[in-house]
């Protein structure tokens, strides 16, 4: 059976975000990059700082604030100096909307801190005031040479240019569904207001486009239509994915086809938070989006069965959740000194079924004791069973042979 991976990438402009010495390259077939954005109030400068260092952390590579207000704007060359002082140096990426072209020419000290700006052009304001704000947006982007998203969102789209769509619809012999003529709607908004963007100054090397909906199927739709249409890099993401369970799988579902169609050269995760929850959840989604999917690595990954009547023990459940939370804890130290350390796969079963089978195909692998079973745990590494382990401090053991693994075959 011949199953084909996704090796080829849709042809894009490669953007370059930069802070300091941080480059994240965005498109032109450098590694589909995490971004996530924080629900802080902007003008809370330490609050905001702490966030974005937890999801720079989690492993958001650009992170997106709000700055809607004179007391935003104010606020963010101090929440990257902190961020700086901590030595976090992920790019921002300032969120703008109907006073954006006022906040980024009446606050310099903003717009040079941020290393990005997004912009939705249905919202930069109406009438005659619409291509002269979003002039002067893009005019700064252009004078601190700063590239740009631009973010169209069918939740506040450009209603002139949905207006034109209609009406010239209205002409067809055979008219276009509603759906169509939204679709349509927000791929023309967006490639006409890039192009604006460019006669103004900007390169198209400096250019993000992103076309966002709630829908599942209308996502998917949007940007095949839009990746055949342009070679702009491609920002993807639903608008609101929602909560939990809902929110990963239309994300996962949405952004799984897109990117093994080789669409999407950046992706965020939209969750709304339990209350209480963490922002970083979305980021460490997003990332297990990309590596379950093989287009990227960023931690050892962790096998474990879903448990049946022969594995009535909630042992194998706690020792995998530990793993993989430890796995995700030491990720930060550990890639700065064992290189290859995040392809690593860590298998826990529960029993004897499949157990040693799935320990044997994981690096390190430990088949615990099912219902019934000898109380015995055996650990295989790379293959190879190599020890039993037996009594109350499996667990502890098991992590010792972790660590002691990638010291070995990661080290030096």
């Amino acid at each position: 059976m011949n199953i084909q991976h996704p090796t080829l990438r849709h042809h894009t402009h490669a953007v370059v975000v930069r802070h300091a010495d941080t480059a994240v390259r965005i498109g032109g077939g450098h590694p589909i990059v995490v971004q996530s954005m924080t629900n802080t109030d902007t003008v809370d400068a330490l609050g905001t700082a702490i966030q974005i260092k937890e999801l720079a952390q989690a492993g958001s590579e650009l992170v997106r604030i709000t700055v809607n207000s004179p007391e935003a704007a104010a606020a963010v060359p101090y929440i990257r100096q902190k961020l700086d002082d901590m030595g976090v140096h992920v790019p921002l990426v300032g969120d703008f909307h109907y006073n954006g072209h006022k906040l980024l020419t009446q606050y310099p000290d903003c717009a040079q801190a941020l290393s990005k700006y997004r912009i939705n052009p249905g919202n930069v304001g109406a009438g005659s005031r619409k291509d002269a704000q979003f002039a002067q947006m893009i005019e700064v982007a252009v004078k601190y040479d700063k590239p740009v998203r631009i973010g169209v969102n069918w939740g506040s789209l450009d209603q002139s240019v949905l207006a034109r769509i209609m009406d010239e619809n209205a002409q067809r012999t055979k008219p276009w569904t509603a759906q169509q003529v939204m679709t349509e709607a927000l791929i023309t908004s967006a490639l006409e207001s890039a192009q604006a963007a460019r006669d103004i100054g900007l390169r198209e090397d400096q250019i993000v486009i992103s076309c966002k909906v709630s829908n599942v199927q209308d996502l998917i739709a949007v940007y095949q239509q839009l990746a055949q249409r342009c070679h702009y890099a491609l920002h993807l993401g639903l608008t609101e994915a929602g909560m939990g369970s809902k929110g990963i799988v239309a994300s996962s579902a949405a952004l799984g086809v897109l990117l093994q169609q080789g669409i999407g050269d950046t992706i965020r995760v939209s969750l709304t938070p339990e209350p209480n929850g963490s922002r970083s959840t979305e980021v460490v989604v997003a990332q297990e989006i990309l590596q379950t999917m093989g287009f990227r690595q960023f931690t050892p990954m962790v096998v474990a069965c879903p448990g049946c009547g022969r594995t009535t023990s909630t042992v194998f459940q706690e020792l995998a959740s530990d793993i993989q939370a430890y796995l995700r804890e030491q990720m930060p130290v550990w890639k700065t000194q064992y290189t290859g350390v995040e392809s690593m796969t860590v298998a826990v079963m529960g029993c004897v079924v499949n157990g040693p089978g799935e320990s044997k195909h994981a690096n390190i692998g430990i088949s615990l004791p099912g219902t019934g079973e000898t109380p015995a745990a055996p650990v295989f590494v790379d293959g190879v069973r190599t020890v039993t382990l037996k009594g109350d401090n499996i667990a502890v053991e098991f992590q010792a042979i972790v660590d002691d693994y990638v010291k070995r075959t990661y080290g030096a």
